[in-house]
């Protein structure tokens, strides 16, 4: 006999205001007027929740572009230094140069000059980057179109971030508010314009809005159309496939992964068939890259002086990386309480993060909205950051020290230490997590009684097979149902 899953929570019960429940945003709160105080009349306004989160996301991303002025009016033109000194690097107008777009050439079918030959993005992200150049003004000098570029670039980007905004507050329903977590992040305001990664990040969102809708398939184009854009989102299927077996829900499991699968294909297939040569750049340049910044990787070469080979370095990534996955999977098969989705979401995508042999610094925006799902507490959350924050500021200072013959800015100690201090704190969340799903009473989205409302179908679903911990639980049960009906008369 099943055990019973907690139901979730009714969805007519007031929404969570995290100012009552959370110290660290009841105090912040004191610069806009405090706390939601008792008889506060909530739900009357028009900027409902989900409005709120949306314009905090865009004023915070507007903040970070104007973070990046000191580049956009010169810095970004006048060598490598500048712009890394004021922490305001971007790709975005290089590779408009360096990518033949300021040229007219079409990604993966028209090779440019130089050892890449070819764009190293997945297709849907340099269908991005086309789209932006045909948006681009012609005309004046390149300074000026590298300027516009970025400044289209920008504006399709923070669409994106209302998206993501929008799709994580409404993920939660009765934790709307939880999404300022994502708007009000700082390495989300510094790094949501270095690169496109914020595509990706926004299909990712909405496909996990969709799954909490229980609408498999949409969930499932989503994901496919994500990953179209970035790597990582679907390693999101791992998870997936491990709660719909402990709950036996196979049938949804079967339509999102053909669901992926198909959209994936729709994008891709195209420019398989006609550009072969540009299509497999970011496969093989994903292959062939050596260690670079911000990986533990760098860390032991540059400590031992000992050199890693691509196809060593690349098997031991591998490696870890299943064994992250093996112990997730067995996580959340004996776990007491099967746990989130958003829970498993962020540890799967952490591992790869921890494990990959680079790390770059807008990689962090693939972790925040997840742990705005995962763990909602402001606390951690903002320990978390302040390492990102940290390592931020590292990598530029490093880059300066590397490129400067004076040899200012961060010697390799400090950067191995910045370095350090952003795998520490993504191991710490990891670790709060993990002890979350082991401890569900402690799990602060279920402290009102929900099971899992990202979880759609799973949402107070049955377990079905189970082991360990979580198989002995379930007998223990079965005794105590059996034992009261044989009492009964």
């Amino acid at each position: 006999m099943p055990s019973p899953q907690k139901t979730s929570a009714p969805l007519d019960q007031p929404v969570v205001c995290p100012t009552r429940r959370d110290e660290v945003a009841a105090a912040g709160s004191e610069l806009i007027g405090g706390p939601v105080g008792r008889w506060a009349r909530l739900g009357t306004s028009r900027l409902s929740p989900v409005r709120v989160v949306a314009l905090v996301a865009i004023g915070m991303f507007a903040l970070g572009m104007v973070q990046k002025l000191p580049c956009y009016n010169w810095a970004w033109f006048r060598g490598a230094a500048s712009q890394y000194t004021h922490a305001c690097y971007s790709d975005i107008p290089h590779l408009f140069v360096g990518r033949g777009f300021a040229d007219g050439l079409i990604p993966y079918f028209d090779r440019f000059a130089g050892d890449m030959q070819y764009l190293e993005y997945p297709v849907l992200t340099g269908l991005f980057m086309q789209v932006a150049a045909w948006l681009t003004p012609g005309g004046g000098d390149l300074q000026y179109r590298e300027q516009m570029y970025w400044m289209v670039n920008a504006g399709m980007l923070m669409a994106c971030a209302a998206v993501l905004a929008v799709c994580v507050a409404r993920t939660h329903r009765r934790r709307p508010w939880d999404a300022l977590l994502v708007a009000l992040a700082p390495a989300f305001a510094l790094t949501a314009t270095i690169n496109w990664d914020l595509l990706a990040i926004a299909l990712t969102a909405a496909a996990m809005l969709m799954w909490s809708r229980g609408r498999a398939l949409a969930f499932g184009v989503l994901i496919g159309l994500a990953t179209a854009a970035k790597l990582y989102p679907f390693l999101l299927l791992g998870p997936l496939l491990v709660l719909c077996w402990r709950a036996w829900r196979w049938r949804e499991f079967a339509v999102a992964l053909l669901g992926a699968a198909g959209s994936w294909l729709v994008v891709n297939l195209p420019v398989m068939v006609l550009a072969p040569e540009g299509w497999k750049k970011f496969y093989t340049f994903s292959q062939e890259r050596n260690i670079d910044f911000g990986s533990f990787w760098l860390i032991i070469t540059q400590r031992t002086g000992a050199r890693i080979d691509v196809e060593s370095v690349n098997l031991y990534a591998i490696v870890l990386m299943v064994l992250a996955c093996a112990g997730i999977a067995a996580l959340a098969l004996a776990a007491p309480r099967r746990p989130r989705f958003a829970q498993l979401a962020f540890l799967v995508v952490a591992a790869f993060i921890l494990t990959n042999k680079v790390y770059s610094p807008q990689y962090v925006l693939w972790l925040i909205p997840l742990a705005a799902l995962a763990r909602p507490r402001w606390r951690d959350f903002l320990i978390w950051q302040a390492c990102e924050v940290a390592y931020f500021l590292g990598i530029w200072m490093y880059l300066v020290y590397v490129t400067t013959n004076h040899k200012h800015g961060l010697p390799p100690d400090g950067y191995q230490f910045a370095i350090a201090l952003h795998l520490v704190g993504t191991l710490y969340l990891c670790v709060l997590i993990v002890r979350d799903i082991l401890r569900p009473r402690r799990d602060v989205v279920r402290q009102d009684g929900s099971d899992d409302p990202s979880g759609g179908v799973l949402d107070g679903a049955e377990d079905v097979f189970v082991v360990g911990r979580a198989a002995a639980l379930r007998r223990a049960a079965e005794e105590q149902q059996a034992a009261e009906e044989e009492r009964k008369p």
